[in-house]
């Protein structure tokens, strides 16, 4: 499993799914609760702002370091 550290760059090197912009006002990353990591496989839950566009959006990161979902 990765850290808390590197599931945060992982979700600061992800494009901002309304912009495509990589910079963040604010970034929340967060153990993923049981109920996304039985449903999804996710141990990390980021919540993220733009600094552009001022979207949120929320990335799913399993254990490998993968991004499941973006939404």
């Amino acid at each position: 499993m990765i850290s808390q550290e590197r599931a945060e760059r992982i979700a600061r090197a992800h494009a901002c799914i309304g912009c495509q912009e990589y910079t963040y006002r604010k970034v929340t990353v967060r153990a993923a609760p049981p109920s996304l990591r039985a449903e999804f496989g996710e141990e990390w839950h980021a919540s993220l702002t733009c600094g552009v566009c001022g979207i949120e959006q929320e990335l799913g990161i399993d254990g490998d370091g993968d991004v499941i979902y973006a939404a």
